[in-house]
């Protein structure tokens, strides 16, 4: 796979990207680099975080019909534990997956399985305030 030309407007996302706590859409990023003052577009927006989830950079989810992006590390296979409430997500490894998904994939007669597993619940902080409402 060609590598993208790092634009400004890349680097901008990329920047950005890695300084959301959690996994965050293409609009609450867009945003909040224009509130930062930055002329960038949307649509270059979406671009940037597409080409960066194809190349490992960012992860990419799908919540609420609406595809979410998170910084990553590239090359690394691993899981997110995420927040149902505040997004705050934190990478797991799980061996055990990898070996269920490939037992599983071998079981049915498939080969060259992949897959993307999360898990959602809620962090410590988000909890107590459910409990204590």
């Amino acid at each position: 796979m060609a590598m993208k030309r790092n634009t400004w407007q890349r680097e901008a996302v990329r920047e950005a990207l890695g300084g959301s706590r959690g996994f965050v859409s293409a609009q609450a990023l867009h945003s909040s680099l224009r509130n930062a003052g930055s002329p960038i577009g949307l649509a270059t927006v979406y671009r940037a975080l597409a080409d960066l989830a194809q190349e490992g950079e960012a992860d990419s989810l799908q919540q609420d019909g609406e595809s979410l992006y998170r910084a990553c590390t590239p090359g690394s296979h691993h899981h997110h534990l995420i927040c149902r409430n505040c997004g705050k997500t934190v990478e797991i490894e799980a061996d055990a997956v990898e070996k269920w998904a490939n037992q599983v994939a071998y079981d049915n007669g498939f080969s060259e399985a992949s897959h993307v597993v999360d898990v959602f619940g809620y962090c410590v902080d988000c909890f107590r305030l459910r409990k204590d409402k």
